[in-house]
C-alpha cells in the first residue's frame, strides 16, 4: 500500500496587520503576506500565559509564518472558507516597535492595507514598500506616508498615469497646475480642488515607475498639503468612508493635547 506523502505546509514572510479574539485562548490575525497577500488566520493558543506566539504575533514585526491546509475551494476555485490555521511563527528581525506618532501612521497604513486590498491577492512589491515604509517612520513621516498612499493606489490600478492629462492623454506641462479627481484622474483644476503643480505630478510617475521608494518620497516632499489634500480625497472616494478610524483616534488625541 502507497504511503501518502504530506507536503509540508509553506513559509511565508508576513506582518499583522490586525488581531482579534476568538476566544479565552485564541486570536484571529489579519495578515499582510508578500507571497498571498492578506490572509485570515487563527492563531489557536496564541493567548495563553506561556505562549511563545504572545511575543511574536505583533503589528509592525516582520515575522515568517506557517499555515495549514489551504481552505477547500468550491466548484468555480472560490475557498469556501477565508480563515486558515497558524501553525508556527518567529520573528524575522527588523525594527524597533513605533512608539508616538509613529505609532498611530502605523495604523493608518495598516487600516488602509484591510480596507482596500482584497484577501488572498498578493503584491509583493507593496508588501517591501509597506516595509520600508515602516522603517522610515519617526523621520520625515508625511512624506513616507503621502509616498505609501500614491504607491498603494497604483498597485491597486486606482492611480492614473500621472504625467497624462486622463481625458486628453496630452502630456501634462510642469509649469500648469492640476486636480487629482477620483472620476476624472489628471484633469484641470476646478475652483474647489487642491491644486498640484505639473512637475510634481511628473516626478512622481517618474518616480513610480523607477520603482525608487526614496525618489518617491523626495517627489511628494515638493508639495505635502496640496498632495494630502489630493490623496485624501482619492481614497475617501474608493474607501467610501469620509474619516478613517484611525484618523479620528489622532484627531481625537490632539484635541486632548490642546
Amino acid at each position: 500500500m502507497a504511503t501518502r506523502v504530506t507536503r509540508a505546509p509553506a513559509t511565508l514572510t508576513a506582518f499583522v496587520l490586525h488581531r482579534y479574539d476568538w476566544s479565552e485562548s485564541s486570536l484571529i490575525l489579519d495578515l499582510f503576506t508578500r507571497e498571498q497577500g492578506r490572509l485570515g488566520v487563527i492563531a489557536k493558543g496564541a493567548k495563553r500565559p506561556y505562549s511563545q506566539l504572545r511575543s511574536v504575533l505583533l503589528p509592525f514585526q516582520r515575522i515568517q509564518v506557517s499555515l495549514g491546509r489551504a481552505p477547500k475551494t468550491d466548484s468555480t476555485g472560490e475557498p469556501t472558507s477565508e480563515v486558515q490555521t497558524l501553525r508556527a511563527a518567529e520573528w524575522a528581525g527588523g525594527s524597533a516597535m513605533l512608539t508616538g506618532a509613529a505609532l498611530f501612521s502605523g495604523f493608518y497604513l495598516n487600516e488602509l492595507l484591510m480596507k482596500l486590498l482584497a484577501r488572498s491577492d498578493a503584491h509583493p512589491a507593496l508588501f517591501d514598500i509597506y516595509a520600508g515604509t515602516l522603517s522610515a517612520l519617526g523621520g520625515n513621516d508625511e512624506a513616507a506616508l503621502r509616498a505609501f498612499e500614491v504607491s498603494l493606489l497604483k498597485e491597486i490600478g486606482l492611480l492614473p498615469d500621472l504625467s497624462l492629462v486622463t481625458l486628453t492623454q496630452e502630456a501634462v506641462r510642469g509649469e500648469q497646475r492640476y486636480a487629482l479627481l477620483a472620476e476624472a484622474g489628471v484633469a484641470a483644476p476646478r475652483a474647489t480642488d487642491p491644486a498640484l503643480p505639473g512637475s510634481v505630478l511628473i516626478g512622481l510617475q517618474a518616480a513610480l515607475e523607477h520603482g525608487s521608494v526614496p525618489a518617491l518620497q523626495q517627489a511628494c516632499a515638493l508639495a505635502l498639503p496640496e498632495l494630502k489634500a489630493a490623496l485624501r480625497g482619492l481614497l475617501h472616494y474608493h474607501l467610501g468612508s469620509p474619516v478613517l478610524r484611525t484618523r479620528q483616534v489622532m484627531l481625537d488625541v490632539q484635541a486632548l493635547d490642546r
